[in-house]
């Protein structure tokens, strides 16, 4: 056996050690492999829960639902309005730890009203590099990372999910659309929903690595470099421009920087506030 397969033997040995465990699941790459290897761990002791919400789009809800559905894994789904947490709209610096305290204090409800010992979730080694307050709501609620704890980088889990035959193995990173809105500029369904349409349209037409951030009415498209050309192509801008136009925005703008994961923090980083 490998390396790489002695750590997945480890996380295996790990979770065998909890007796039972809650995921998180949003069909990621990370979640997934978390998933599958508590589920050919525990079995029936592995639950994933999974929460609906306006700021995770059907696609990945319903690529959730699938992957548990084919593989006979226990699946609960939560409702989960962000809208209602105190302080989300707002959109401040710290959003996300107030949006995972209150998502992961409903988990820690199911798995107890399941007999389930615990809750996992799945960040990984490389999330440490990050601006990530929702990595703080995790510590103080006891939620444990296992990839975090065992030291598995974002390359290791594709490598691993991609022998364990996961369709997600090479799937582009992803988080939450609220995370598409400047910090200080505030939350809305309508916002929500108009982020999720475009972004869908652009996965229709083929693009891979995708962002629509929200600045105001305009959107401004971050996609990796090598699809230029792609959007760059006049019947498929046309068509994004008119279809962006349709769903609610004025403008339609392309980042020549390209897709960077967690550009929405990189003022944070800098020691610049991008609060208004």
């Amino acid at each position: 056996m490998d390396e790489l397969g002695k750590k997945k033997q480890t996380l295996e040995e790990y979770f065998r050690a909890l007796g039972s465990t809650a995921v998180a699941f949003s069909s990621g790459v990370d979640s997934a492999f978390l998933l599958m290897t508590a589920h050919e761990a525990l079995g029936d002791k592995a639950l994933a829960v999974t929460a609906s919400s306006a700021s995770f789009p059907e696609r990945e809800l319903s690529e959730a639902k699938e992957f548990c559905e084919k593989n006979g894994i226990r699946q609960i789904i939560i409702e989960h309005d962000e809208m209602q947490i105190e302080g989300f709209k707002n959109n401040p610096k710290n959003r996300c730890y107030y949006c995972k305290n209150a998502l992961f204090e409903k988990i820690k409800g199911v798995a107890l009203e399941n007999g389930i010992a615990c809750v996992c979730e799945g960040s990984n080694k490389d999330d440490e590099g990050d601006y990530r307050p929702g990595l703080q709501a995790v510590a103080e609620l006891g939620i444990k990372s296992p990839l975090r704890e065992l030291g598995f980088t974002k390359a290791e889990i594709r490598e691993l999910a991609h022998s364990m035959g996961l369709p997600m193995w090479d799937k582009p990173s992803f988080a939450c659309l609220a995370s598409r809105v400047p910090y200080g500029e505030e939350i809305s369904e309508k916002k929500l929903s108009m982020i999720e349409k475009a972004e869908q349209k652009l996965f229709d037409l083929g693009f891979t690595q995708v962002r629509v951030r929200i600045h105001g009415d305009m959107a401004r498209i971050e996609i990796i470099p090598e699809q230029f050309p792609l959007m760059l192509d006049g019947d498929t801008a046309r068509l994004v421009n008119g279809y962006f136009s349709e769903i609610g925005f004025s403008y339609t703008a392309l980042d020549l920087g390209g897709y960077k994961m967690g550009n929405m923090n990189k003022k944070i980083k800098t020691g610049v506030s991008e609060d208004k």
